[in-house]
C-alpha cells in the first residue's frame, strides 16, 4: 500500500527517483521565475476570495490519494475525471479576476508586487473611525435614512470598488450623512472604507442567494451577500425602519445598539450568536410580524 502511494506521486510528479540535476545558471534563473509567479499567484489569491475554493481542491486532492492507497477505482475515476473539468471551471470561475491580472501586467502595474512593502501593517478601521461610522448609523437610524456601509478587511474589494464612484476621502459622520442623504447622486449602493479611507460609493455588491426574511430588502441581501464572498463587515440601515443591523461572515444580526455596533465592527460577531442566527432570527421577526 505505502508503496503504491509512492508509485503514484513519481507518476503524478514525473520525477527521477534519486536523480539530482546538475546546477546552473539556468536552472536558478528557471527557480527563480517559477518562484516569482507563484508569488504573485499566492498574492492574488490572498486578495481575493478565491482561498476559498483552496479547500475544496485540497479536499479532492486528499481523497484522490485515499482513493490510490486504497484502490478505490470508482472514486479514483471520478475524481480523475472531476479534476480534468475542474481546471476549465476555475477559468471559468475566476475570468474577471484573471482578465484583470493579465491587464496588469499588459501595463507593467502588476511588477510593483516585487516591490519591498515598508514596515507598516494595513489598519482595518481605527477606533476614530468606528465611532464616525457608529455615530452617523445612529444619525441615519433616527431619520431611517437607509445607508450601506462596508469595511473591507483581508480581502481585497477592487471589484466591488470599481462598479463604483471613486472618492478616497477620510472617514467623518458628517461625510457619510451627506453620501447617503435621500435624492443625491451617490445614495444608491455601498460606500466601500478600506485602510480608514471611504474609497468608493454607490458600489454594487453581491445579493446573497440564501433565504432570508421577506420583510427585508435589497441593502440587506447586498449586505449578507457581500459577508459571504469576503470578511468584509457591512453596516445596514433600514430605509423603512431606520434598525441598524450589522452582517459578518453571512449572518445578519438586527435590531442593533451603538454599543453593539461598535463591538461587531472591532471584534466580529458575538460568539454567543448560533451560526444560522441569519435564518432564525428572520423567522422569529417573521412570526412576531416586526419589520
Amino acid at each position: 500500500m505505502f508503496y503504491s502511494l509512492i508509485d503514484w506521486l513519481i507518476d503524478m510528479t514525473n520525477i527521477p527517483v534519486l536523480r539530482f540535476p546538475q546546477f546552473g545558471f539556468a536552472q536558478v534563473l528557471d527557480i527563480l521565475i517559477i518562484a516569482g509567479i507563484l508569488y504573485l499567484i499566492l498574492r492574488w489569491i490572498k486578495r481575493t476570495h478565491a482561498w476559498v475554493l483552496i479547500r475544496g481542491i485540497a479536499l479532492v486532492l486528499v481523497l484522490r490519494i485515499i482513493a490510490t492507497v486504497f484502490d478505490l477505482i470508482t472514486l479514483g475515476w471520478l475524481l480523475e475525471h472531476a479534476f480534468t473539468v475542474g481546471l476549465i471551471a476555475l477559468v471559468v470561475l475566476f475570468q474577471p479576476e484573471l482578465r484583470k491580472v493579465l491587464e496588469q501586467m499588459g501595463r507593467g502595474q502588476y511588477l510593483a508586487s516585487f516591490k519591498i512593502e515598508s514596515g507598516e501593517q494595513k489598519v482595518y478601521a481605527s477606533d476614530e473611525t468606528i465611532d464616525e461610522i457608529v455615530k452617523a448609523a445612529k444619525a441615519m437610524s433616527d431619520v431611517a435614512t437607509g445607508a450601506l456601509i462596508v469595511v473591507e478587511h483581508s480581502i481585497d474589494l477592487g471589484e466591488q470598488e470599481r462598479s463604483g464612484i471613486p472618492i478616497d476621502a477620510q472617514v467623518s459622520s458628517q461625510l457619510l450623512l451627506n453620501i447617503f442623504e435621500k435624492n443625491t447622486p451617490l445614495h444608491d449602493g455601498a460606500v466601500i472604507i478600506r485602510n480608514n479611507r471611504i474609497a468608493a460609493a454607490k458600489c454594487i455588491l453581491p445579493l446573497t442567494g440564501e433565504s432570508i426574511d421577506s420583510a427585508l430588502g435589497t441593502r440587506h441581501r447586498a449586505a449578507v451577500g457581500m459577508t459571504e464572498v469576503s470578511d468584509a463587515r457591512v453596516v445596514v440601515v433600514s430605509e423603512e425602519t431606520g434598525t441598524m443591523s450589522v452582517a459578518i461572515d453571512g449572518q445578519l444580526t438586527r435590531g442593533v445598539s451603538e454599543a453593539q455596533m461598535r463591538e461587531m465592527l472591532i471584534f466580529g460577531a458575538p460568539v454567543a450568536k448560533p451560526r444560522f442566527a441569519l435564518f432564525k432570527k428572520s423567522k422569529s421577526k417573521k412570526k412576531g410580524g416586526s419589520k
